[in-house]
């Protein structure tokens, strides 16, 4: 081919606005032969010579049908990629990959923005305010406070970065310790009850497979300081959310900031939404933006007309 084949690609999203603005990205980079689709019919319609999609919420039964046997390569629109792996579905010749080094930026801004609002009491702040209540008092600092991060990949390696910044203890959990140097302290995942035991907040960024999945379990909660904070911008599974909450009501572990659930959206009825020490956010911590979702794939894309290594190579064996 010698770097000169452009292939056709399918955008999928169920929201029309997004798929336009992917394929307006991607025709004036040079790939022009770009179709779009956000219903099942219409995937249906456009997938018999389509080699790349680039999806989100794909109905990936199709790929396993004659109609989709052109399909080389199959972008996630999101660093989550779990559901993937899990479907039987995909045929293994298809190349899956996710998006990566997105998300470090946002992500490590939303926990940092948790952190201080606890440890300099925010809530108090507003309702002295509420209550024209003049009312100095001292507040904590990060100083000094120990962060154990589980999971040092972009994002993780983000929030040391920002960790460091005030001046912080930094523990680490990771599967590989490719990253063991970034931190104070490593440890594997042999060692969880080690890591836990001292932090004052415990940071989940791993990805959910099967040995991540219900990891946080009552026995590790209980292994956690009474006075620590647990942070979830992983993914919903990595907690068995029943030992969780029976382990706060207990009133072992002082909050948790929880931006990803096992039931999305978050059920009205459930007790997460009421609990005053825990604060529940919709899934935003991580935003996939069109412009930088763009620019990798496109990057991918160069790379994958020339034939070259791509980006984000999902190892379904591994699980992400």
């Amino acid at each position: 081919m010698g770097g000169t084949h452009k292939p056709n690609i399918l955008v999928f999203s169920p929201i029309q606005t997004e798929v336009d603005a992917y394929a307006d990205r991607i025709r004036n980079s040079g790939f022009i032969s770009v179709k779009t689709a956000k219903t099942l019919e219409e995937a249906e319609k456009y997938l018999p010579g389509t080699e790349v999609i680039l999806g989100w919420n794909f109905p990936t039964q199709l790929l396993c049908k004659p109609i989709a046997s052109s399909v080389r390569w199959f972008q996630s629109m999101g660093a989550g990629v779990n559901d993937l792996i899990a479907d039987q579905s995909i045929p293994q010749n298809i190349t899956l990959t996710r998006i990566m080094d997105q998300f470090g930026a946002y992500i490590s801004e939303y926990v940092f923005l948790f952190l201080l609002d606890i440890v300099k009491d925010g809530p108090r702040m507003k309702q002295s305010q509420l209550e024209r209540r003049w009312d100095p008092f001292i507040s904590e600092t990060l100083k000094g406070k120990t962060i154990g991060i589980a999971g040092l990949g972009s994002i993780g390696a983000e929030l040391v970065r920002k960790a460091r910044a005030f001046d912080m203890y930094v523990h680490g959990l990771s599967f590989s310790g490719k990253q063991a140097t970034l931190v104070d302290l490593h440890f594997t995942p042999d060692q969880w009850g080690e890591f836990v035991k001292d932090l004052d907040y415990l940071v989940l960024t791993l990805p959910l497979t099967n040995s991540t999945y219900h990891i946080i379990n009552q026995d590790l909660l209980l292994a956690m300081k009474p006075n620590a904070y647990l942070i979830n911008v992983g993914r919903g599974a990595l907690i068995d959310e029943g030992d969780l909450l029976s382990v706060m009501r207990e009133g072992h572990l002082q909050g948790a900031v929880l931006d990803v659930f096992e039931t999305e959206p978050l059920p009205k009825e459930h007790a997460f939404w009421s609990m005053p020490n825990v604060f529940v956010t919709s899934h935003l911590s991580g935003p996939s933006t069109i412009n930088e979702v763009s620019n990798f794939f496109i990057e991918n894309l160069k790379r994958f007309s020339s034939e070259q290594p791509l980006s984000g190579m999902v190892d379904r064996n591994r699980g992400y």
